[in-house]
Formats: C-alpha cells, structure tokens, sequence
C-alpha cells in the first residue's frame, strides 16, 4: 500500500531525490495549537474578568463610602436609640452584598441575553448552564461583600455623638 506522499509524487511527476511541490499536514499539530490558543484567550478572559471585578469591587466600596457619609446622621441616631456596633456593620454588609448580587442578575441577564443573540446568528444550540448563572450571581454577592468590609467596619465605628452633630 504507497502512502499519501508517494500518491501525490507520482501524480506531479516528481523524480526521486526532487524536493517535493506540495505539503502534506499533520491535522493533530493544529489542534494542539487550537487548544492552546483556546487556552490563553480563556486566561485572557480571566483575568480581564478579575480586573472588573476588582475595579467594580472597588467601585461599590466607594459608593458604600459615600453612604455612609450621608447617612452619618441616621448612623447616629441609630445606635443613640440601642443599635450596636454589630447591627450598623450587618446592616451595611447586607447592603453592599445585595447591591452586588442585583449587578450581578443584570449582568447575567444581559450575558445570556448576548449568547443567546451570538448562537442564533452562528446556528449554534443555545445553553446556559444554571452552575454558570448561580456561580456568577454568588461570586458577585461575595465581592460585594468584600468591598463592603472597609465602608461597614466605619460605619460600626461611628461615634454617636459626633455623627448626631454632623452636617
């Protein structure tokens, strides 16, 4: 039996010792490579993941901050009526932790939103794995909760008196 090599010889008429005028291509090679390649654009996807979620992380704890600005007053007369220090700190976690959580349903929202879009042009079946949509709503909650360590630890640690005085 001649292999591929020696078929295509003898049809361009290649005399031995003459450098071949075609190519013959291992297929294997290019699928390591497409899986490498596959390998670091989900990196890449990862960590630009990571990076917003830091800067929206970051972004909520700003806000949380601002919150507890204006609300210094209300913080105030809270824990003058019995609120602990504990209560003002679940209170502002829980806020923060919501907040994200909600980002986190639009997000998945809109994501599912652009796959389904994305598979129906391409006449791919559209899935979305429910460990993917749970998985990306509590990842969201606990960045928010996080985020909301630093502005709720502040809030707890609001003095009474002075934030009743505050303006």
């Amino acid at each position: 039996m001649m292999s591929i090599e020696e078929v295509l010889r003898r049809q361009h008429d290649i005399g031995p010792g003459e450098d071949n005028d075609f190519r013959i291509n291992d297929w294997s090679q290019y699928a390591d490579l497409r899986r490498q390649a596959t390998n670091i654009f989900a990196l890449l996807i990862a960590g630009i993941a990571g990076i917003s979620l830091v800067v929206g992380g970051i972004g909520v704890m700003n806000i949380m901050l601002v919150s507890v600005t204006e609300r210094t007053r209300e913080i105030g007369l809270r824990k003058a009526l019995g609120a602990t220090p504990k209560i003002i700190l679940f209170q502002f976690l829980v806020e923060a932790t919501i907040l994200c959580a909600i980002g986190g349903i639009i997000g998945v929202f809109i994501g599912t939103l652009l796959l389904y879009v994305f598979a129906s042009f391409n006449d791919w079946p559209f899935a979305m794995p429910f460990s993917a949509i749970f998985g990306s709503i509590t990842f969201s909650a606990i960045v928010g909760l996080i985020f909301g360590i630093w502005p709720a630890r502040r809030a707890a640690k609001l003095d009474p008196a002075v934030s009743l005085r505050y303006e």
